[in-house]
């Protein structure tokens, strides 16, 4: 019989006055126990809402009755069906507007804790159990996937499955993307990611980094090495700014740059890394997604004592994730609501000495269907920072497009696709992730690497 209780079992955190201190995982996960008490809180839903809600399409109630059952090994395998990386999608996903969202328990109550059980599963059959693959014997066929991020890594993983000889290629020195650069050590640690990327080796995928595809080498070059199928997975990492006077004063980052420095290049264990990253005492981040809840959060465990996050609507139109907004409320990051920068004051000698901003208002939707925020008139008013980060969002690097002829792409630089299959305007040539929509969840892209992977299978199959 199902456990009828309203709340999900909840799952240990650190204390904040602790955590913002560290770089530590915030969230320590379930117990054995808790995970097998969470699972009795399954219907097992003969319709299985949350499987329709889920991008990469988990077979949710199954591994959740694993679970319950104390088979965690069968639970594990039953995730990994179609989801390649689950101790990453337990952590990061937004299940809130996902899998749980359409959760029948969530009608009264709170829904299934569906990624807490994910993430226990992941991190049970990493500790406990057999890690080893055996490679599928190759068919021949060589596919290469540009980018070891999500998008790329579920391509390859899968298209290694089907016996594809697949080679990605990374333009950093370290494979992840997003994964390794993007979130920090605290939402996910980067010895569990290593982990993943190992997993996805070990099913015979070549992965080569320093490898800047539209400079190093081109789509045509890959073609002339054998490559049958290329998927391009090259993520959104060109940042966007603001357009302000004194973006380019000494102490404005954008958040790609900052959170790059913190996360890949270990700016948090300087000087055991010699990375620096500077961070004066007060703090504005301007935006109001995932990416600049992690870059506040970051500047707060880097010492500054005061962090404001700077975001021109209301906290209701705000999309970072809920989870996050309420993690940095608890280790005291300040919201600045309806407020928008106008410009970056500097000192004499070229560095940020304030911000000044003018109060905002909401009035009707605009195209992306939120309130539009407009300007109150005589609002303006100095915000007294030393460092600004800039998370408005990314766009795809426009290398790609710039060396590849006939290769269509959007205005703004994502690339043109068949949304089912995931091809571009050149055949045999497919594309997925943020490079496609611009940044989004690790899952979406995740769920556009299986589709192309599906549509290249299709593709060199009746070659």
């Amino acid at each position: 019989m199902a456990d009828m209780s309203l709340e999900k079992v909840k799952m240990p955190e650190q204390d904040p006055e602790t955590r913002i201190r560290n770089f530590n995982e915030v969230a320590l996960g379930y117990t054995e126990e808790m995970a097998v008490k969470e699972s009795h809180r399954c219907l097992n839903c003969k319709t299985r809402p949350c499987v329709a809600g889920c991008p990469v399409n988990v077979q949710i109630p199954e591994f959740i009755r694993l679970v319950s059952e104390g088979d965690f090994e069968r639970a594990y395998e039953k995730i990994k069906e179609t989801n390649n990386l689950p101790a990453i999608c337990g952590r990061v996903c937004p299940q809130e507007s996902q899998c749980e969202k359409f959760c029948v328990r969530g009608k009264k109550g709170e829904p299934v804790g569906i990624g807490r059980l994910e993430r226990f599963v992941a991190d049970w059959y990493m500790a406990n159990g057999d890690m080893d693959i055996q490679p599928v014997p190759k068919n021949g066929k060589k596919v290469a996937v540009i980018g070891s991020g999500p998008a790329g890594l579920t391509c390859a993983a899968d298209l290694a499955k089907k016996g594809y000889e697949v080679t990605i290629f990374e333009a950093f020195h370290v494979p992840g993307g997003v994964l390794m650069y993007g979130i920090p050590e605290f939402r996910l640690p980067k010895v569990l990611v290593q982990k993943e990327i190992d997993t996805v080796r070990k099913l015979g995928v070549n992965i080569m980094t320093n490898m800047v595809i539209g400079k190093v080498l081109s789509l045509e070059d890959l073609r002339n090495e054998g490559y049958e199928a290329i998927f391009i997975g090259s993520g959104a990492g060109l940042p966007n700014f603001m357009g302000i006077p004194g973006e380019n004063l000494n102490g404005v980052y954008s958040a790609n740059e900052f959170l790059t420095r913190v996360n890949l290049m270990k700016a948090y264990k300087y000087p055991e890394y010699d990375t620096p990253v500077s961070v004066a005492e007060s703090v504005a981040v301007v935006g109001g997604g995932n990416v600049a809840m992690d870059a506040a959060r970051c500047a707060k465990r880097l010492g500054a004592k005061n962090v404001y996050i700077v975001y021109r609507r209301s906290e209701a139109e705000m999309p970072a994730r809920l989870e996050e907004v309420h993690h940095a409320k608890e280790e005291g990051i300040i919201f600045k609501l309806l407020t928008n920068p106008v410009r970056i004051v500097g000192t004499d000698d070229g560095w940020v000495r304030a911000m000044e901003c003018v109060e905002m208002e909401l009035g009707e939707p605009d195209a992306s269907g939120r309130r539009k925020p407009v300007p109150k008139p005589g609002s303006e008013h100095l915000l007294d920072v030393g460092t600004v980060i800039i998370a408005i969002g990314q766009s795809p690097n426009p290398l790609i497009k710039s060396t590849t002829p006939g290769l269509e792409t959007q205005s703004w630089g994502g690339i043109i696709t068949e949304e089912e299959t995931g091809a571009t305007s050149l055949d045999g040539v497919y594309a997925g992730g943020d490079a496609v929509t611009g940044a989004a969840t690790v899952i979406l892209a995740m769920g556009a690497g299986k589709r192309a992977a599906a549509a290249i299978d299709e593709y060199l199959g009746s070659k």
